[in-house]
């Protein structure tokens, strides 16, 4: 979709306030052309002495009410017009936003974060200034230059407005060349932002990195060159929309002496009146607006389109998960995946292959295995992040792609590695899901993920806020919250992915305990809560019901801890050394 038909809907879904702004500028652009008429009356009534002094004080009269009119419309129109331009900047980021939270990871691997954010400000403002500024700037001046001319030529005299606009030809060819290189300049001046805004982003995020290696130095210098380079976009785009005005004024200089060479002719040989001479000198003075409004409407225009090549394909971009499932209830029962193969998009080599296995409801189960063993790929498939390239996830029977996805992503409560805090209190973190949770159900989920204490200890408590991040917890302390939020729901699928990396030994005993006495009253309830814990710490594991052992994409052994560690396999061999690390370590 072209920007000029996205602002074509824009405008038809707001005709009444389009209209109204309209009908006042509409009204504003005669009493505009009708004031020099009047002015050059009131002169040639004065040189001609047939204006009495109340007649003239009638007249000025009149002028000032038109100008109050004029001013009172001016208000009136920009209401209506930039109420209307405004929502459309609201509706764009709505739809950036949306679509972005509907994206999958897929998406977000080939994006940047600071690109992402510009084109909800930057090139958002751009397009809105198109609809509002341009829209306005555009209808103000053709109807003003079309009432202007109009007059000059038929009110005033013909051939006198035909000289004043020989000029105007050249103008246009001025202006053809110039909205070339704006539009460039503005597209080059974005992208330029957008490195800007990126660099930004992750500097920030990456700071206390970047102190630890002592590189503030090289980021200040990096940050410099991107703020030159974009400043240097910007001026170039500034200069290129600067150039309307020199053609603007040439061509009305030269329509101004051509005139007043023509006009002065016609006086002499008493064919025009003095009188006629000046309201024509003043529509000529009139149509700086209009020659003005051409650049300024072509200069946002070209802004604008610039920043929708950019935004639009964004917008329209495919999601990389379709969300087409009908049937609208949570799934329950058993997990299985059917002989799944799986790679990463962009990559041949496979993160699954032949992947058979069951987690029957309300069983625990492990998955365990080297470094891109294909754990983590698992659980995104899980939770549907990306889509199996041949066999199928199926649960309760049915396969993943049946159910909606809030239905599916509300009975999977997941806790990653590096879980992600909001920067709000600990106890509105962990409440994320469950709003509703009274402070006891918050601090009950707390002691369920062994992180109550240290809660306690903070001098807010779980008023406490986090900072952007969790940056004010440790890692151990950002996984037990996220532990808690997870807990404080009782969805039927937990999903710990190397959730306990960040916790000692002690800790992550009195979590697994926690979690297998939660089991157990659930099972009294018959709650089926299945629980799957990705680690590389195999102590994560050994009370599981089931575990996998994964190398290279594939099951090479499975079982319970005692049949895995009888196999003397990979899961046996691993389990001897860690337990002798923290033997050494317990020493």
């Amino acid at each position: 979709m072209s920007l000029n038909k996205l602002l074509a809907q824009f405008i038809k879904q707001h005709w009444q306030r389009y209209l109204a702004a309209g009908t006042m500028l509409l009204l504003v652009a005669i009493l505009t052309v009708w004031i020099p008429r009047r002015i050059g009356h009131v002169i040639d009534g004065l040189v001609a002495h047939r204006l009495t002094s109340n007649a003239l004080l009638i007249e000025l009269a009149w002028l000032i009410a038109m100008g109050l009119a004029i001013y009172f419309l001016r208000v009136g129109w920009r209401v209506q017009l930039f109420t209307a331009s405004f929502q459309l900047g609201v509706d764009l980021r709505t739809r950036l936003y949306q679509r972005l939270s509907q994206q999958g990871p897929a998406f977000f691997q080939t994006q940047r974060t600071g690109d992402l954010m510009a084109m909800g400000t930057n090139d958002a403002d751009a397009i809105e200034m198109a609809s509002g500024e341009a829209a306005l700037a555009g209808f103000d001046g053709s109807l003003t230059f079309a009432l202007v001319i109009g007059i000059m030529i038929l009110g005033v005299d013909w051939r006198l407005g035909l000289v004043a606009l020989l000029p105007f030809p050249f103008m246009g060819w001025a202006f053809k060349h110039i909205t070339h290189h704006v539009h460039e300049a503005s597209r080059d001046s974005l992208d330029r932002f957008s490195k800007l805004n990126d660099q930004v982003q992750e500097t920030l995020a990456g700071v206390r990195t970047l102190r630890a290696l002592g590189l503030e130095q090289r980021s200040a210098a990096q940050f410099a060159e991107l703020a030159e380079h974009a400043a240097a976009a910007s001026l170039s785009a500034q200069r290129w929309e600067a150039a309307y005005e020199p053609a603007v004024g040439g061509a009305l200089t030269a329509a101004g002496a051509l005139a007043l060479a023509m006009g002065g002719y016609l006086v002499w040989q008493n064919e025009m009146t003095i009188g006629a001479l000046t309201s024509f000198t003043i529509y000529l003075g009139q149509l700086i607006w209009p020659m003005f409004a051409a650049g300024w409407v072509l200069s946002l225009l070209e802004r604008g389109k610039a920043a929708w090549a950019r935004l639009e394909p964004v917008l329209s971009e495919e999601l990389t998960i379709l969300d087409e499932g009908r049937r609208d209830v949570e799934p329950t029962g058993d997990i299985r995946f059917d002989n799944i193969s799986f790679h990463y998009p962009g990559q041949q080599q496979a993160a699954l292959s032949g992947v058979t296995l069951q987690i029957p409801a309300g069983h625990t189960v492990g998955i365990v295995g080297p470094t891109g063993a294909g754990k983590s790929s698992v659980v995104r498939l899980l939770m549907r992040q990306f889509e199996a390239q041949s066999g199928q996830v199926k649960w309760g029977g049915h396969a993943l792609a049946e159910f909606r996805l809030q239905r599916l992503r509300n009975a999977i409560n997941w806790v990653a590695q590096e879980p992600f805090l909001f920067s709000a209190s600990i106890a509105d973190n962990i409440a994320l899901s469950r709003p509703s949770a009274t402070r006891e159900e918050i601090m009950h989920a707390a002691e369920l993920a062994a992180v109550h204490d240290d809660i306690v200890r903070f001098p807010q408590g779980y008023d406490t806020p986090v900072g952007e991040k969790g940056v004010t917890l440790s890692g151990g302390q950002r996984q037990r919250v996220a532990i808690a939020r997870a807990l404080l729901t009782d969805s039927p699928l937990l999903l710990l992915d190397d959730a306990l990396s960040a916790v000692d030994t002690d800790t992550e005993t009195r979590i697994l305990q926690h979690l297998a006495s939660q089991r157990a009253i659930q099972k009294t309830e018959q709650q089926d809560r299945s629980t799957v814990i990705v680690s590389h710490r195999l102590s994560a594991v050994a009370e599981a019901d089931h575990i996998i052992v994964l190398r290279g994409g594939r099951i090479s052994e499975q079982g319970t801890h005692e049949q895995l560690l009888s196999i003397d396999g990979w899961y046996a061999s691993q389990w001897r050394y860690q337990q002798l690390e923290a033997s050494l370590d317990a020493s």
